[in-house]
Order: structure tokens, then sequence, then C-alpha cells
């Protein structure tokens, strides 16, 4: 069992940055890939970036690349999100997950076992 609780969410202008952080609680945080996801108003939730436990891997919405960094502290049981150069369409709820799969597949929330509550992002033009 995890359970995840995100954090840093908040309002900014275009172009600022923010930093979202989930963390951990539950065994084996360091054999879990981290993912994150969002939901924007009246659309569906997509993904946005995913930490592979195993290999090494991270994987990234087109959207968000050279944008947004995905990391983690094995140490401190946390995720975070590096959001730069935000766009109005970045507005969204940003959920944390954790998946036991490591290949591309954790690009798919489907496969994923454990969800944060959320923490709301907005980006002003």
């Amino acid at each position: 069992q995890v359970q995840l609780v995100e954090s840093g969410g908040g309002s900014v202008q275009h172009g600022g940055s923010l930093r979202l952080s989930c963390a951990a609680s539950g065994r084996a945080f360091s054999s879990y890939s981290l993912g994150w996801f969002r939901q924007a108003p009246g659309k569906e939730r997509e993904f946005v970036a995913a930490d592979a436990w195993r290999g090494g891997s991270t994987f990234y919405a087109d959207s968000v690349k050279g944008r947004f960094t995905i990391s983690r502290d094995n140490a401190k049981n946390t995720v975070y999100l590096q959001m730069n150069s935000l766009k109005p369409e970045d507005t969204a709820i940003y959920y944390c997950a954790a998946s036991a799969f490591w290949s591309g597949v954790i690009v798919s929330q489907k496969n994923y076992d454990y969800w944060g509550q959320g923490t709301q992002v907005t980006v002003s033009p």
C-alpha cells in the first residue's frame, strides 16, 4: 500500500515556474515508478511525465517536453515535477501516481495502482 500527497500547486503567470512535490508513505517507494497526470476542466485526465523505478528511464508528454522535469528522491520518498515556462493551457489539477511497472506502459494511467488527491495549478495569461 502506498499513500501519496501532492503539494506545491498554486497560481502563476504565463512564463512562470512551479515545483510540485508528491510525498509517499508506505513500503518500497524505490520499487515503484512515479507518474504525474493532469486533468483540465471539461477534459479527460492525461499523462504528463513518469519516472521508471527500474532502468532509469523518464517519459514526457510532447506538450511538456523541454519545459517540465520529473525527478525523485528515494531517501525522502518524494517525487517532484519542476514546471518551467508555464502556459495557460497547463492549467489543471495535477495528480501523482505510483505503478509497479517500469517500461513504457507507465505512460498509461490504467497501469497505476495508487493516486494522490491532486493539487491545482492555474496559469494566467
